[in-house]
């Protein structure tokens, strides 16, 4: 049987949606599992708690295997929390609708001048806002130009944004929010430029000053991709078949800053905090938990390990992490009142150890290039500035570089998910094989390091010495060692 809004009956009590089929509110771009497990539930939970129309929305750009399972689910689908001690599942109510953009990006445009769409959220990754990682300018490419500067269907992501906006403008619809809930650094400032950049191009800059907000955000939660024993457990669980299931650990937190010109939900009074600056907790989270899930990642990819919890079982590797939170990552910031760093950091290292989330290796390494700088960079840059070499955080990014080599310790291949992938390949291709060629290599990846970084005499030292050890040893004897 599978799920739907008919066969919700045969589904157990305590697991049903919390609330009826909603009305739409929200649009949100990029129906990601972590999306599915963070942000919808959220929404329920505060529409179950205070009401409103809130529903959201969920438009796939490009991918239409989950529009297509929620569309036959009738917009349902289950989250199951996976603790260390057992799990529990529950089917989410909160979608009033599905698309996918690159079928009728029209539609979409359409939507997002609707009156009745108050809040535009998304999850479309780092590479999907098409910004440049060490700088956060516009990248405009072909397909971007097009969507600016022709009439034919948006195709990107800002494309979609900017051509709804002046739709919007036209119906005279109404203020809107767009909610960044990726992991960019100032998110919420970067969608601010964004957005600002795309307004002058199209000549609504007023329009789109008086009318537009951009509240960043911090989220958090640790979401694994979906395989088959995810699927199997929900359906063991539920009792129907649910193709658009996803997992999560216990812990979730969202972090907003409350700006939003035509209302929101009351997301507060399902868990979350409504604040005026959400930065120190968005630089806390990229820096503590995402840098460090980077490393685990990296270090435990080229050495054979398959999943983030084997990782962080490799002699030396958790007493590494945690010279790499104390003595680079909590100099490097200002934590939010009330909150220690390090006790931040060893909170982190025990979810991580959740034997229950099997989040792999290669799918966290994925994206580097897009990933490191907010993740690793950004630490590093501000402890040179303070005057100190950040030996850990130098760890990690060579751990990048020994990974988009390709092959692991063991001699197994490593898959390069990158948008860089080709550049990468050409520059390591064209490098003498040796730590100083494949550090000036890749530190030649100006949209990766700043030319601050890439002239950094004693950080390339550092690193140099970080990939001879590691070419010489391996990732498990170096860490044992140390």
């Amino acid at each position: 049987m599978e799920l739907s809004r008919a066969n919700l009956s045969s589904v157990p009590a305590a697991s049903r949606p919390r609330i009826d089929a909603p009305a739409p509110g929200i649009v949100h771009l990029g129906v990601s599992a972590f999306h599915r497990a963070h942000q919808a539930v959220f929404t329920e939970d505060a529409m179950a708690a205070d009401g409103g129309d809130w529903g959201i929305v969920h438009v796939a750009p490009r991918s239409p295997e989950i529009v297509d399972a929620m569309r036959a689910q009738d917009g349902l689908f289950s989250v199951t929390t996976l603790g260390p001690d057992g799990s529990s599942t529950r089917v989410i109510g909160a979608s009033a609708g599905q698309m996918l953009a690159a079928a009728d990006p029209d539609a979409v445009v359409a939507l997002l001048a609707d009156p009745a769409v108050k809040v535009v959220t998304l999850t479309v990754t780092e590479k999907g806002y098409r910004l440049d990682g060490t700088t956060g300018r516009l990248l405009l490419d072909d397909e971007l130009r097009a969507d600016l500067e022709t009439d034919r269907a948006p195709r990107t992501v800002p494309g979609l944004l900017i051509r709804g906006m002046c739709a919007r403008r036209r119906a005279d619809a109404g203020p809107i929010a767009l909610v960044s809930c990726d992991n960019l650094p100032a998110n919420g400032h970067r969608m601010r430029g964004l957005i600002d950049t795309l307004a002058v191009a199209k000549g609504i800059s007023d329009w789109v000053r008086e009318n537009v907000t951009t509240p960043g955000t911090m989220v958090d939660r640790i979401v694994p991709a979906t395989t088959a024993d995810t699927l199997a457990l929900a359906a063991k669980t539920l009792g129907v078949r649910d193709r658009a299931a996803v997992n999560g650990e216990p812990y979730l937190a969202w972090v907003i800053e409350d700006a939003f010109p035509a209302g929101r939900p009351a997301w507060e009074k399902a868990g979350a905090v409504l604040t005026g600056d959400p930065r120190p907790w968005e630089t806390l989270k990229l820096r503590t938990l995402n840098g460090v899930h980077s490393a685990i990642a990296y270090l435990g990819a080229v050495a054979g390990q398959e999943t983030i919890a084997a990782a962080l079982e490799l002699p030396g590797m958790a007493g590494v992490l945690r010279r790499l939170i104390a003595e680079d990552i909590a100099p490097s910031l200002v934590a939010p009142a009330g909150i220690d760093t390090i006790s931040y950091g060893e909170e982190v290292l025990a979810r991580f150890a959740n034997p229950a989330i099997v989040y792999r290796t290669t799918q966290v390494a994925g994206d580097g290039s897009q990933k490191l700088p907010p993740r690793v960079l950004h630490t590093i840059q501000q402890r040179r500035e303070a005057g100190a070499v950040p030996r850990w955080a130098a760890l990690v990014v060579v751990a990048w570089m020994r990974f988009v080599q390709g092959v692991s310790d063991e001699g197994r291949p490593l898959p390069l998910d990158d948008p860089l992938a080709d550049r990468i390949r050409a520059r390591l291709a064209a490098a003498p094989d040796t730590p100083d060629g494949v550090v000036d290599a890749l530190l030649g990846l100006d949209t990766v390091f700043s030319p601050a970084l890439a002239e950094d005499a004693d950080l390339r030292a550092a690193l140099v010495e970080w990939l001879t050890a590691l070419e010489k040893h391996g990732v498990a004897t170096t860490l044992a060692g140390l």
